[in-house]
């Protein structure tokens, strides 16, 4: 580009040079030297013109552009210039002079516009790329607009545009502003207009408004007047303007500049007020402030100053108060004796202080021997500079509550007596530190922290050389029946077992060894130093790693090289000698052939070597021209399959197949990179929204293509795969769209994205800006819509009969042609005679089966289908006349119901009317029982919420005993065992600890002569469950057996969770691949019925993952709402009659346990004494129809509210004396002499049969004789107790007295109001509990139940499953159904409380609205609907709404990677590590695997995996070391 100015002057003087127009019959030689402007040429006047039509352009003016110019150039001296700035395919040119710029507009072919700004020198300073229309070459005129420069014109192929010049306003600083460096932008100060305040881009950022404060630091506690602004930059004078200075959220002072100044100005701010000071953020003893001036209500120039505290040191930096105060950034004191940091020596205390940080009191460390826990030792510590706190009580402190005495024993020592520290982790290192006595808070400098070690011999130290090793770590431990402290005085320990070795990995290596060889074993040498040279394979030495040894278990050695193909066990010589089961091969790996050769030089291709023993080693890599590596590597015995990484050039470069980063195989393997395909076209260029329409694609080279997509940017949906016809047509179905729009499209080749190389060579003009636009563009419209020639419905065919269909098409655009209709009836397809652009005619040769009698008529294009009408088959003449019977047959009965209907309305008329008065007398009652349950309503919610003590604490389960009792319901051979109940032996205060066990808590009993095989059994097959091949096909041989039940399934799943507890990232993997299969198999069926039961062992196993990974959130968030509920549903069933025997009660929400009669209770206040629960005596609430076993339980909850339920008394185990004076007390029971008989039944006493008054004192003590002669109130014989409603007997009515037959007429439904009563008591806590389930925390969300909503959607995605009610349904049979639920219904999983039939009714109920909350069906509700149903019909579309919004917050939660949910897995997993014992849920799957051991085996010979890697040799291992001894083991543990 040359010079604008140059060609400028040139032209200039060219014209004024220029000869007139030459006469008639001569011409004027041109002036040498210079540019001839020839106006008459292209101007078309003057006798030249108008003579010499034939005139025609030199080339040399040719090729200087004369034939674009308005005044073409004659060229005599080619003019010469140095580029200004080189670009590829640049085709227009505008320029305008901006002060001191010149700003270059070029156009490219591409469809960009480049804008170049260069200053006097002519040098670029600034660029920036912006796109108009990609694709279209820009066109060669562009004018700047007339009436605004600030707007150019350009052209293009399809449109015109008019771009602004520059966006100025994306710059809201002026150091962006400024260096930006555009030309036409710059930096306005107070907006004014003056150029002295303009601050453009060649003034540099110096010149923007600056601000500097003075002070720049404060004091918290000190006074300031004012501060001092120095304000610089292109400013006007502010002096006289309205000034602030603003220090944010809407807090300003006064600010002012005394005097008429430019440049540099002075001005005076007063102080932000020290209430209005921001807090001190916390670990931290200052704060910066961020302040502003604003004049004219805008911050024009912005600083910042600091408000520290010395007094916030200390608070800071306890350890180091000190020698942080002395080393601060602010000019603090430390005053001695007050041991504080001040910013004034005033304030200090006449005494001598430190004024460098070497002289504050200070710990010197010195290294300390660790020390075994448990054992008492006494600590020397040295002092620095502690003079002055000689003599002082000092305390030693270990980061615990307890602390220790530090005796002085000189001026710079003291010593910690008696230290006893504990700890049971392996090792523990403890601060250590000194501190007044008396005052926690102060503590003596310890700039280097000294620590102590503690270490406990008895934890991570399973075998002998562990134990014994750890004395490397200067742990004295000794090796006896386990790892123990050894004593000062004990001996030496002597030596340990040989190594053990339990596996290798891997079997085999290259001659040229290299290899890295993992042994794993025990007595694995205690330190690196035993095995160094102690490993070999045969002959051939093992150098093992130093870096990659685990003392005792792991040994990883590089195998050296051998001189021929051999095989052999592996030792380990570590004082004594172990030899390994598995021999360890070398083998001579080959490679012979490689196929593809070729491939484009962008990369991708998948390339497959050929040879033998290639799946040897333990690394291996492929290089193509010796430097780029090979990826996504996958090997087997006889084959390498891997993809190859793009090159520079087309050429032929080796391929290296390299083992343990050793020398190359040999086998002169090549790769050819080749020109990379070119895509010219493709076409057509539209495609309706739903997709599927062919695309098809030209160019060149397509023949070294393997794989094809096609995606579309912005709204397109998942790309779709395309096809290789030739080596220059590819067709690819378009894919869907969201919207109807223009989007560019992309192809990704081999794995590559497309990309056209000249388009590539212009991105790298602003690699920084450029913004990458594809090279082809799909124009998206709405999907076709057809219809029959009558847009009708049904179309009436008579089989036999040729059938021609005629259909009409909207208008579209899309241009379809005929092969892309496709139009069936039912499965028979019609054939397609005529399109036009509104018509389709079809016809059907052949005929059309009559057993369906109705076929949809559909109509394809791509992926869109439309059904557009049903074809109705006719039948024959027989059909008429059968219609014609049936008619006169119906209108026949059709008379004779009408005669029946009379004769019945007549009776009905006489019945209505004499039922109407009974409904009267009806409605009275009814009217007086709603009264009554309004006014319980009301009173109850008062009394509920003053009783409910929400201070005490909450029974939960620890977390093991909650997963125990969640895996193992009912539904596993464990449940039999799963507690083991000592018996109770009540301790003085009347409590029964009773402790839970179960066999997965324990030790593993199995006696001690089978424990080294089962030991070794057991580990082997926990290696197995560990490889995820073997594990699914064990899970899938066993669910394929008829006679392994469901109740084996949920065992089986249930120990697998137990058994990969500690890998739940690896228990996640394996549920996801089992789940893809379920997923499979119920999406050929029916997908909604999916997860819906628990059938097989992944639906479980959901279950449980589900239960880890909502533990927190349901003991952190939904447990004390749920615990309410619980205290209220009990609350509010013991405020009224509770029948004993049956357990119906007057409050209730089940209707089958609602007590249908009316009686009366009235409450009693008894005053209670009872030695046991801590407390003495307390005030009781009882109802007087309560029996005395009632009576007891209400009691006992009373004085143990705060112990858990377990530990409570039983009401069989106490006794209840009432003292009616103070020389008489009864022993009151349920049966006694005194118990009333009614119609031949024992009714149980109660606190009305005993008369006791209000108030009476009672006394409970626990009694030695347990009364088991009734054993359970409610299990008592119907026939020979009752307590308050005698069972109803019709045959017995006639002999009832009067006023129960009265009673009798009350019709028990009207009762049925106090279920409403109870509901409106609960429904706040229901309310709450809800809401707590259906919420997020935004501290804490719930990252499984995202992780795994977004995987069903996955699958959905991937399986074309669009309904969103599946996708509804899976996620509420996922979490809902299969946790919430089973937790709602079973608070005892959760909680250590007593669960009663009662609770569980009403827990039923709740849990059923909880599933109708939950469902997408419309409850079909009715007069004859179940009231479980109907009592929460009306806030089920409420809570309805809380579920869809609770889904949608988990949509829109921002997606978990793989390795974020690993992460909180692997956290989940540490937080309960050895909870479990896995090696008993080990030999418990183990069973099942002997079980089926023929099937199993079966299917991993079955399985090409498995039986590549051996997995049937591995389970045959396990089988030879756990048959021989398992069930004798047991039988004898």
């Amino acid at each position: 580009m040359l010079s604008y100015c140059e060609v400028s002057n040139l032209k200039r003087g060219a014209s004024d040079t220029a000869p007139e127009s030459p006469l008639e019959g001569k011409t004027q030689d041109p002036v040498p030297d210079v540019v001839a402007v020839l106006d008459s040429v292209v101007q078309g006047t003057g006798p030249a013109c108008e003579r010499k039509r034939n005139i025609q352009l030199q080339p040399e003016q040719l090729d200087c552009g004369a034939a674009h110019l308005q005044h073409p150039l004659s060229v005599l001296q080619p003019l010469k210039a140095l580029p200004v700035f080189r670009a590829p395919g640049l085709s227009s040119v505008a320029v305008a002079s901006v002060g001191n710029y010149t700003v270059v507009f070029l156009g490219t072919v591409s469809g960009r516009l480049l804008k170049i700004n260069l200053n006097e020198s002519m040098q670029v300073v600034s660029r920036k790329v912006v796109t108009v229309a990609y694709g279209e070459p820009v066109h060669h005129v562009m004018q700047f607009d007339p009436a605004d420069p600030g707007y150019l014109y350009l052209m293009t192929s399809h449109q015109m545009a008019r771009v602004k010049v520059a966006a100025c306003a994306a710059h809201t600083t002026c150091g962006d502003c400024v260096g930006a460096a555009d030309a036409y932008c710059g930096w306005c100060a107070l907006e004014t207009r003056q150029p002295h305040f303009w601050t453009s881009a060649s003034a540099g950022p110096g010149r923007c408004p600056a601000m500097t404060v003075l002070p720049a630091e404060i004091d918290v506690h000190q006074e300031y007047p004012g501060m001092i602004l120095q304000i610089s930059g292109s400013l006007p004078s502010l002096s006289g303007m309205e000034m602030a200075c603003d220090y944010g959220h809407g807090i300003h002072t006064v600010a002012r500049v005394p005097g008429p100044a430019f440049g540099h100005q002075i001005a005076y701010c007063n102080l932000l007020p020290k209430d209005q000071f921001p807090p001190f953020p916390p670990h931290q003893d200052h704060v910066t402030v961020e302040m502003s001036v604003r004049v004219r209500g805008q911050n024009i120039v912005r600083a910042s100053f600091t408000i520290y505290d010395c007094g916030r040191v200390g608070q800071v930096y306890p350890h180091t108060a000190c020698t942080s105060c002395l080393s601060a950034q602010w000019p603090c004191v430390w005053c001695a004796q007050q041991h504080a940091c001040v910013s004034n020596q005033s304030r200090c205390e006449a005494s001598p202080n430190p004024t460098s940080p070497q002289e504050c009191p200070q710990i010197l460390p010195s290294a300390l021997a660790p020390m075994p826990t448990g054992g008492s030792q006494s600590i020397p510590v040295h002092l620095a500079s502690a003079a002055f706190f000689q003599g002082a009580a000092l305390e030693c402190s270990f980061g615990l509550e307890e602390t220790f005495e530090a005796v002085w024993v000189n001026e710079s020592a003291v010593r910690c007596k008696h230290v006893v520290l504990h700890t049971t982790q392996k090792s523990q290192v403890f601060p250590l530190s000194l501190q007044l006595k008396g005052r926690p808070a102060r503590f003596l400098d310890s700039p280097d922290p000294m620590t102590v070690e503690v270490y406990n011999c008895a934890v991570g130290s399973p075998d002998c050389s562990q134990c014994l090793g750890r004395e490397d770590l200067g742990h004295l431990c000794v090796w006896s029946d386990g790892c123990r402290p050894r004593g000062t005085l004990q001996p030496t320990p002597g030596t340990c077992p040989a190594p053990e070795i339990r596996a290798i990995e891997p079997l085999s290596g290259p001659l040229d060894g290299g290899t890295q060889l993992t042994i794993r074993g025990r007595n694995l040498g205690r330190r690196f130093s035993d095995v160094a040279h102690g490993v070999w394979i045969g002959g051939v030495a093992c150098e093992p790693l130093a870096d990659r040894y685990t003392v005792s278990e792991e040994i990883v050695c590089a195998t050296g090289p051998a001189p021929e193909a051999f095989s052999d066990v592996v030792t380990v010589n570590a004082s004594k000698e172990g030899r390994s089961r598995e021999r360890f091969s070398y083998v001579l790996p080959l490679v012979h052939s490689l196929e593809p050769a070729m491939g484009p030089k962008a990369g991708g291709t998948r390339i497959t070597i050929h040879g033998s023993e290639l799946h040897v080693g333990s690394e291996l890599q492929v290089l193509v021209n010796n430097t780029e590596p090979c990826t996504e590597l996958l090997r087997s015995d006889a084959s390498i399959a891997c993809t190859v990484p793009g090159g520079m050039l087309p050429a032929m470069v080796p391929v290296c197949v390299r083992f343990e980063q050793r020398g190359c195989v040999r086998g002169g393997l090549s790769f050819q990179y080749m020109p990379n395909p070119v895509i010219t076209a493709i076409s057509p260029h539209r495609s309706h929204v739903s997709g599927g329409r062919t695309i098809t694609v030209a160019g060149e080279r397509f023949h070294m293509v393997q794989k094809v997509s096609m995606a579309v940017h912005h709204i397109g949906r998942e790309p779709t795969l395309c096809k290789v016809l030739n080596s220059t047509l590819i067709t690819c179905p378009s894919p869907g769209a969201l919207s109807n729009a223009s989007a560019p499209v992309d192809f990704f080749l081999n794995g590559r994205v497309y990309a056209d190389e000249a388009a590539v060579a212009e991105e790298l003009l602003e690699p920084e800006e450029a913004q990458r636009g594809s090279q082809f563009r799909l124009d998206y419209l709405p999907d076709p819509q057809f219809s029959t020639a009558k847009r009708e419905k049904w179309i009436k065919h008579h089989p036999g009969e040729p059938l021609t269909l005629v259909i009409h098409k909207e208008q579209d655009g899309l241009g379809l042609e005929s092969h892309e209709y496709r139009v069936k009836i039912g499965q028979v397809a019609c054939d397609i005679q005529i399109v036009s652009e509104r018509v389709i005619h079809c016809s059907v040769n052949e005929s059309l089966g009559t057993a369906e009698g109705q076929l949809p008529i559909t109509i394809q294009v791509g992926n869109f289908n439309q059904t557009i009408a049903t074809l109705q088959l006719g039948g024959s003449e027989t059909a008429i006349i059968v219609s014609i019977v049936i008619c006169s047959v119906l209108l026949l009965l059709s008379v004779v119901a009408l005669f029946v209907f009379c004769t019945k309305s007549r009776r009905a008329e006489r019945y209505w009317q004499k039922t109407l008065l009974q409904m009267e007398e009806m409605e009275s009652q009814i009217r007086e029982e709603i009264r009554k349950g309004f006014a319980e309503l009301q009173t109850d919610m008062t009394d509920l919420t003053k009783e409910l003590n929400r201070s005490q604490g909450i029974p939960f389960l620890e977390y093991k005993h909650f997963v125990t009792r969640t895996f193992f319901p009912k539904c596993s051979s464990l449940y039999e065992e799963r507690y083991v109940l000592p018996s109770q032996t009540l301790n003085s205060q009347g409590s029964s600890p009773v402790q839970e066990t179960h066999p997965l808590l324990g030790e593993w009993k199995i006696p001690e002569s089978c424990r080294p095989n089962m030991e070794e059994g057991i580990s082997l097959f926990s290696s197995l469950l560990n490889n995820k091949h073997f594990l699914i096909v064990f899970v899938h041989a066993l669910e394929q057996q008829k006679d392994f039940a469901v109740r084996d399934r949920c065992s089986l799943a249930s120990l697998l969770t137990i058994a990969l507890h500690g890998k739940l990232e690896y228990y996640t993997g394996i549920m996801k691949e089992l789940l893809v299969d379920l997923i499979d198999a119920s999406a050929a069926k029916n997908p909604k019925l999916m997860l819906r039961r628990t059938e097989s062992v992944v639906e479980k196993m959901l279950t449980n993952w589900m239960s880890i990974c909502m533990y927190s959130c349901l003991r952190e968030t939904v447990g004390e709402p749920f615990f309410l509920l619980l205290c209220a549903i009990k609350q509010q069933i013991n405020k009224g009659s509770i029948d004993a025997i049956t357990g119906k009660a007057r409050y209730t929400l089940n209707e089958e346990w609602l007590l249908r009669e009316n009686i009366e209770a009235k409450p009693r206040n008894l005053n209670v004494s009872f030695q046991g629960c801590g407390m003495d005596s307390l005030s009781v609430r009882a109802m007087d129809t309560d029996t005395l076993t009632q009576v007891k339980e209400k009691i006992l909850e009373a004085f143990c509210k705060n112990v858990p339920y377990s530990q409570w008394p039983r009401a069989e185990d106490v006794d209840l004396e009432w003292f009616a004076s103070s020389t008489q007390s009864y022993i009151l029971r349920d049966l006694d002499d005194t118990s009333v008989v009614e119609d031949g039944r024992k009714k149980l006493n109660t606190l009305a049969h005993y008369k006791i008054p209000e108030g009476a004192s009672l006394a409970m003590s626990l009694t030695d004789k347990k009364d088991n002669t009734l054993g359970r109130v409610k299990d008592l014989d119907t026939e020979k107790y009752f307590h308050l409603v005698l069972p109803t007997d019709e045959l017995a009515e006639p002999k009832k007295s009067h006023r129960q037959s009265h009673r009798k007429k009350v019709l028990p439904e009207i009762y049925l109001t106090r279920l409403l009563s109870t509901k409106g008591t609960l429904q706040k806590f229901l309310d709450d509990l809800f809401k707590a389930i259906l919420s997020i925390r935004e501290d804490k969300p719930p990252l499984a139940v995202k992780y795994f909503f977004d995987f069903l959607e996955e699958q959905a995605e991937k399986r074309g499953i669009s309904d969103p009610d599946t996708l509804h349904i899976w996620k509420t049979n996922s979490l809902p159904l299969r946790f919430w639920v089973n937790i709602l219904k079973n608070p005892q999983f959760v909680f250590d409380i007593e669960k009663t039939d009662h609770i569980d009714a009403c827990l039923s109920v709740i849990a059923q609205a909880f599933i109708d909350a939950c469902s997408i069906s419309d409850l079909q509700l009715g007069k004859d609907s179940p009231t479980n149903k109907l009592l929460y019909a009306k806030e089920i579309p409420e809570y309805r709404k809380i579920v869809q919004r609770y889904y949608k917050q988990i949509h829109d939660m921002t997606p978990l990677s793989e390795q974020e949910m690993n992460a909180h897995l692997a956290e989940e997993s540490r937080k309960y590590q050895n909870e479990f014992n896995t090696n008993v849920a080990m030999a418990e799957i183990y069973k099942y695997a002997k079980r089926y051991r023929p099937q199993i085996m079966s299917a991993l010979e079955a399985n090409p995996t498995a039986r590549r890697t051996q997995l049937q040799h591995k389970f045959e291992q396990v089988v030879a070391l756990m048959e021989d001894n398992i069930y004798e083991c047991y039988s004898e543990a």
